[in-house]
């Protein structure tokens, strides 16, 4: 997996990107991409990364939790944390899933 930059700091925080997800998925599917983005941590991450969902695309990556802390000033760490994180509208949702 190659390393892609993103600029964190460009994003606002929100809270209506998972409300959106589930409106254009259904909640089975939004729910099973969060799963997904869930399992990424488990399988690549470790305890200073954080899964980030795509909401256009459901595409997933993993970012440096102190690095979105820095440029967002969301306090990522946790147990079951999945970022939303919209492109088109550049705003970002941090989601616990419980």
């Amino acid at each position: 997996m190659p390393d892609a930059q993103l600029d964190f700091a460009a994003l606002q925080p929100v809270n209506h990107l998972w409300p959106s997800l589930v409106e254009r998925l259904g909640t089975d599917r939004a729910q099973r991409a969060v799963r997904q983005a869930l399992d990424l941590q488990g399988m690549r991450g470790h305890h200073g990364t954080l899964p980030v969902l795509f909401i256009e695309t459901c595409g997933l990556a993993l970012a440096s939790t102190d690095l979105v802390r820095e440029q967002i000033g969301l306090n990522t760490h946790g147990e079951r944390m999945v970022l939303l994180l919209s492109r088109r509208e550049q705003a970002v949702q941090l989601l616990q899933q419980t």
